[in-house]
């Protein structure tokens, strides 16, 4: 039907919404496309990094709700756009940390998470305006928040899959998959945090990818937990789907 070409990997899934598409890309831009022909309505500019090209590009699928589209940048913000008009509303900073998970947004609120800083928040969606903040001992979070009822589910580095009461706001149960029973105590320092230098030797690439692949051994929850009828489903790099009692 149509094809709209970006300068650089499309990453992100798209986002519909009242006839508009939205949609992320690494060349720094976010766009919106008229969803039937394609065209770009506008488009948003996010950071660069032209030192060392890390801190750049958008990885983050968006979420629209009232009229406000909501994505995360690995130019450690999270955005809310006008959803009509693409003006920014506003730029909440994480001060060094990629936004590579999609936000969640439900009522006033939106929900994300950072990934080496490990901090799941939550914002007034209006003025984005932090309401709490819960830390996981450093391990990332790429994996997206997903939203039942009053309790958020999200995964993490260190196998573990956590739903957090969003009244409470505190962490009510962990589940740990198999690879983090079986590696991630080899991986991981007294204080709870990740042991990176169990798994990376050195910065070359090999060494980088060895090192990487390491990490995974515990059983890293990356995928985003999908909710039906009180049952979790989620999927861990120690090769299993998991499906989980959704209060226990």
């Amino acid at each position: 039907m149509w094809k709209f070409k970006t300068n650089d990997v499309v990453h992100a899934s798209p986002a519909v919404a009242n006839g508009m598409l939205y949609i992320g890309s690494w060349d720094s831009y976010f766009y919106a496309l008229d969803a039937e022909t394609g065209k770009q309505v506008w488009r948003f500019k996010t950071g660069e990094d032209h030192a060392i090209h890390n801190q750049v590009g958008i990885q983050s699928s968006a979420a629209v709700a009232d009229g406000t589209v909501f994505f995360g940048c690995r130019d450690s913000h999270l955005y809310a756009l006008d959803a009509r008009t693409g003006q920014l509303r506003w730029a909440f900073p994480t001060h060094g940390s990629w936004v590579v998970s999609s936000p969640a947004a439900r009522g006033s609120s939106v929900y994300f998470s950072t990934s080496d800083s490990s901090l799941m928040y939550e914002l007034r969606s209006h003025d984005g305006h932090a309401v709490f903040s819960l830390a996981f001992h450093g391990w990332p979070l790429f994996s997206s928040p997903a939203i039942a009822s009053d309790m958020l589910y999200i995964g993490s580095w260190a196998g573990r899959l956590m739903g957090i009461d969003l009244k409470q706001h505190r962490v009510t149960w962990t589940f740990i998959t198999d690879g983090a029973r079986a590696h991630a105590a080899s991986l991981t320092k007294a204080d709870g945090s990740p042991d990176y230098s169990r798994a990376y030797r050195s910065d070359f690439y090999d060494d980088m990818v060895i090192g990487y692949n390491t990490m995974m051994t515990a059983g890293a929850i990356l995928s985003s937990p999908m909710i039906s009828n009180g049952v979790i489903y989620v999927g861990s790099t120690d090769g299993n789907l998991y499906a989980l009692a959704g209060r226990t």
